[in-house]
């Protein structure tokens, strides 16, 4: 008897520990096809196209196919290994390809344009216009007005443009893991926090090696530039992260970078598009890349002068601490972290101690409750991938179910660096049943050793309460269509509910409810706190130099004609001239490894974090008058915010809640910048 395919039976949690690397194929393969009957079904129809038997009808085909290609991506993100990196390559083709079939269906779209065109006439919900307009300009904006010799060359550019991402993703995941620092001579550990070390001995065991190790994953990178005395190996530590598949070998990405920014070019030039700036920002709250750059250099002109002066206070300092004469990249993390203490009395070291994993997140669920009501409680009836990820049932005030919730903290060799939330089952609401979302955010955080707990720096705490503000846009979704739900929102406004969250961090009232003493329970002192508070600022305009300056390498990428670029470094080196503070380093290149553009979803969109930033300094303004646990403020944020994914333009959203558009005076103002 043949067994049977989990992924291919009906299920409501994913069913991790019954699937097997060989299901997804098979499984994706049959789904693919039944979603094609499921279309079919849709442009065989003979009665007249209506919203109910195409738009909708559309909108709800797929779903198994889209569960299990969600399942399969998030584990090749988060527990991969060669064998999904390898069948991912022959997924990847396939899924552009139906999804260039969908797109490309003239049937289909004939029956979409229909009701569109009488879309007027139609009496339909705010929700349902605007799943009929993204619908349309998914076909319009997506070849269905294309000659047929044109359609087979945009399927070509997709299928290429899939797989290459995926190989981007690859090589930088191979350079992370390939790269280790082996020290067996204690004394070149000066200067490093005992969590460090022992962090780092702990992974030379687990490398039957002597001594200790250190990786280029960011828990272990971190620390050893912050606090390690030894300039020499800082140097060595930086080169390699900074020159991640840039070494001219088979990991090397600069070709790949010149044929995914070629492509998509030539993909948007097809299209009827400028470039790919121009194609993606049409669908953003910034419009066009002409805004995206005054925005961007606005800011600039405001961060500049207040950088350049903490840089030159920098390098002083470093000059009078140690007679450097020459600030290097290598440098900057640990004199700032030494000027940082001298200037608040406060290191992370001195924090970490209150910042257990266990209490900070039982502080971000207690932040949640106090301001949406909601309620975790930990499980483990639910399945999972691997045995280091929790499970929650979130539920409201009256009980009732509001999500699953998946939370994986630590590094693994399978798993790429940084943080991220992700989606296991969307919401939606079908035949009068309100499907409740399984949500999931993925970080790379500090470990437990033997002696310790996992203890947090500030830096994580922050990054915890972002990547949870994306959980509960998630969690707290409440529309009728998926496909409009949770965090399926223009780009650029999809980093509110996380940004906004982290404001909380800075403040007494939330610090005090989790903020305790993993040995003596002892709540964090008040001059720690305040010092928190004056310390966020602390070289806000270097920090914000460096976020414009990878906005602007991602224009520099996407907003122009890249086919006359040849040196991937030569193009990188020009964009970053104007925020430049640091030597060039000439064996660093940040496009081979900028994986936020050449493999996730920030291509033509990493400004928008600072544009977000607008967002959220305005509206947690708004929570501080009224009071950052103020119920009506809360149920504004929730009701027009967090419950309403994409169902309206989301600056029409924003003026809901806050009575009137951002001002970004907000921004400069808390970065101390006016």
């Amino acid at each position: 008897m043949t067994e049977t395919n989990p992924l291919l039976q009906p299920f409501n949690t994913a069913p991790f520990s019954q699937i097997k690397n060989e299901h997804f194929l098979p499984a994706i393969k049959q789904l693919i096809k039944d979603t094609k009957d499921e279309i079919n079904a849709i442009t065989e129809n003979k009665e007249t196209p209506t919203f109910e038997n195409s738009v909708e009808a559309l909108e709800r085909t797929g779903e198994q196919l889209n569960r299990v290609t969600d399942i399969f991506f998030n584990l090749n993100s988060a527990e991969t290994n060669e064998e999904i990196q390898k069948i991912a390559q022959e997924v990847s083709p396939l899924l552009s390809d139906f999804k260039n079939d969908l797109l490309l269906n003239e049937a289909l779209f004939k029956r979409v344009k229909s009701v569109y065109d009488r879309k007027d006439s139609l009496t339909l919900t705010a929700e349902e216009s605007m799943l009929l307009e993204k619908q349309y300009k998914g076909f319009a904006r997506n070849g269905a007005n294309l000659s047929e010799d044109k359609k087979e060359t945009l399927r070509k550019i997709d299928q290429d443009l899939s797989k290459l991402s995926l190989t981007f993703g690859e090589h930088v995941l191979a350079e992370t893991n390939k790269y280790e620092l082996h020290i067996t001579n204690e004394e070149k550990l000066s200067g490093l926090p005992d969590g460090a070390k022992e962090e780092a001995a702990n992974t030379a065991k687990e490398k039957g090696k002597d001594g200790w190790v250190f990786t280029l994953a960011y828990p272990s990178y971190i620390p050893f530039m912050t606090y390690a005395d030894n300039r020499e190996l800082r140097k060595e530590l930086s080169l390699a992260f900074g020159s991640k598949a840039f070494h001219n070998d088979e990991v090397d990405n600069q070709e790949i970078v010149l044929q995914i920014a070629n492509l998509r070019y030539q993909r948007a030039q097809l299209l009827g598009y400028d470039s790919h700036a121009h194609f993606v920002l049409e669908e953003r709250m910034a419009e066009t890349p002409e805004k995206v750059t005054s925005f961007l250099d606005e800011l600039l002109q405001k961060a500049k002068p207040a950088a350049q002066k903490e840089f030159a206070e920098l390098e002083t300092f470093a000059k009078e601490l140690d007679g450097i004469d020459q600030l290097q990249k290598w440098d900057g993390a640990y004199y700032a972290e030494k000027l940082k203490q001298k200037r608040f009395n406060l290191d992370d070291e001195k924090l970490k101690p209150y910042f257990e994993l266990k209490n900070v997140i039982n502080g971000v669920f207690t932040v949640a409750e106090k301001l949406y009501g909601l309620s975790f409680e930990e499980v483990n009836d639910i399945d999972k991938y691997h045995p280091e990820v929790k499970t929650y049932r979130v539920t409201d005030a009256d009980d009732a179910s509001v999500a699953i919730f998946y939370a994986d903290f630590h590094p693994r060799a399978g798993k790429r660096n940084g943080a991220w939330m992700t989606v296991y089952k969307q919401q939606e609401i079908k035949n009068g049943n309100n499907e409740r979302p399984h949500i999931s955010i993925v970080c790379n955080f500090t470990k437990p050793t033997a002696s310790k707990p996992s203890l947090l720096t500030f830096n994580e705490v922050t990054t915890l309460f972002h990547e949870f503000g994306h959980a509960l846009h998630g969690m707290l979704a409440n529309t009728k269509y998926a496909s409009l739900s949770g965090a399926n929102v223009y780009w650029d406004f999809v980093e509110l509910p996380s940004q906004i969250l982290e404001n909380w961090c800075y403040e007494k009232e939330t610090l005090e409810l989790f903020a305790t003493h993993y040995e003596t329970g002892e709540v964090i002192p008040m001059e720690y706190v305040k010092k928190i508070k004056e310390s966020a600022a602390f070289h806000e305009g270097m920090k914000t130099l460096r976020q414009l300056s990878f906005g602007m390498l991602d224009m520099a990428w996407h907003g122009a004609d890249p086919s006359s670029i040849q040196d991937v470094k030569a193009h990188e080196k020009e964009a970053f001239e104007g925020t430049k503070l640091y030597p060039n380093v000439p064996s660093n290149c940040m496009s081979t490894s900028f994986s936020h553009i050449f493999q996730g979803g920030y291509s033509a969109g990493y400004y928008s974090y600072k544009w977000a930033e607008v967002l959220d300094a305005d509206a947690f303004a708004y929570f501080k008058e009224e009071g950052i646990f103020n119920k009506t403020v809360a149920n504004k944020f929730k009701n027009h915010i967090l419950t309403q994914g994409g169902t309206q333009d989301p600056m029409e959203l924003y003026v809901k809640f806050r009575g009137k558009k951002p001002n970004p005076d907000a921004l400069l103002k808390r970065a101390g910048l006016i």
